[in-house]
């Protein structure tokens, strides 16, 4: 990026900051009479003029206002923008409504939707989180019918298996019982790895039944990204820059088939990532931004979320309410799957 006077980066914030509110180009008439600058007309609307040459604005047409291009964003997000919090009482509210759902995450992924779609006046995506390396928290041997097995097995988490066994001969169900137990003492709270390495010299029936167990855990731990949760979409598409369908369905399906989070799975946890333009990865998205963070405990259990608008998104606004709730949610994964 070009390194711009001080003048120039408060005249480039200014137009950025007044687009993202009046979605009409700004002119240098409108920043003179803010007063802020104390320069004139002439002088602002020269100073515009090199920020159009160095690719930061652009102006529509033959209008006279200036808007923001991409560079423009992303210099601002780097550069200008201040590390924007949410407020205590938006902190406040957050937490209440999270401490008042019920303890199923289903509900956590549907309010953190919600959450995320109101704050940041933007559409909200937030996938359930996915199983890394799966980890045993009971299994269970019961008898049915037919010298035949059900297998149940519960990982850290909740998520439950379950899986039909076929005997050769009839066992007891005090023995199945005594065969889980073994399992359950030697095995709670690893991982396939450590457990195939922890049980040898197993007898035919019980080699059957950790053959079956790690199976299920390579099972979940290669499972795609968890169901997706979504809101704020129909608000956001009432903004200007979705009038052309073209534009409008770019978005619908890139919040249908959220590809894009592969590339946000592989970030850090509590990364927060902005894109705008789709920055040449994404071009049918080159209307839009994207605010995302990876949430979770690595290692464990992680998800993604985020929030979609138009460039002309409040950034700082959306940065701050997405990594508030990425962090929310690792504390919730955290308490579900580390006990």
């Amino acid at each position: 990026m070009s390194e711009l006077t001080p003048r120039q980066q408060k005249i480039l914030g200014m137009v950025i900051r007044t687009y993202i509110d009046t979605a009409t180009p700004v002119g240098s008439k409108a920043l003179a009479e803010s007063g802020e600058l104390g320069v004139s007309s002439a002088t602002i609307r020269n100073e515009m003029a090199i920020l159009e040459e160095l690719g930061y604005l652009t102006h529509p047409h033959t209008s006279a206002g200036r808007v923001p291009t991409d560079k423009g964003y992303r210099y601002f997000v780097e550069r200008l923008m201040d590390d924007i919090e949410l407020t205590p009482e938006e902190k406040n509210m957050v937490r209440h409504q999270f401490h008042q759902a019920r303890l199923e995450m289903s509900q956590w992924m549907q309010l953190a939707a919600a959450v995320l779609a109101r704050l940041s006046r933007s559409a909200a995506l937030v996938t359930a989180p996915k199983l890394e390396q799966p980890r045993l928290r009971h299994l269970e041997l019961i008898s049915t019918q037919s010298q035949l097995v059900l297998m149940v097995v519960v990982f850290q988490g909740g998520l439950v298996r379950q899986r039909m066994l076929s005997l050769r001969e009839p066992i007891t169900q005090d023995v199945l019982s005594q065969i889980a137990d073994k399992f359950n003492k030697t095995c709670v709270g690893l991982d396939a790895s450590s457990i195939r390495a922890r049980m040898t010299d197993l007898a035919d029936f019980e080699a059957e039944v950790l053959k079956l167990l790690l199976d299920l855990m390579d099972d979940s731990r290669d499972q795609a990204l968890g169901e997706v949760y979504r809101d704020g979409l129909s608000e956001v598409l009432q903004e200007p820059e979705f009038n052309r369908s073209s534009e409008a369905n770019a978005l619908v399906n890139a919040l249908e088939q959220p590809g894009f989070l592969s590339d946000v799975m592989r970030a850090p946890v509590g990364t927060v990532q902005v894109v705008i333009g789709g920055e040449g990865r994404w071009r049918e998205l080159s209307a839009c931004s994207m605010v995302f963070a990876r949430y979770g405990v690595e290692g464990f259990a992680t998800g993604a979320l985020g929030v979609l608008g138009p460039t002309r998104m409040p950034y700082g606004k959306a940065i701050g309410a997405v990594r508030y709730v990425a962090d929310l949610m690792s504390d919730l994964v955290s308490d579900l799957y580390t006990d």
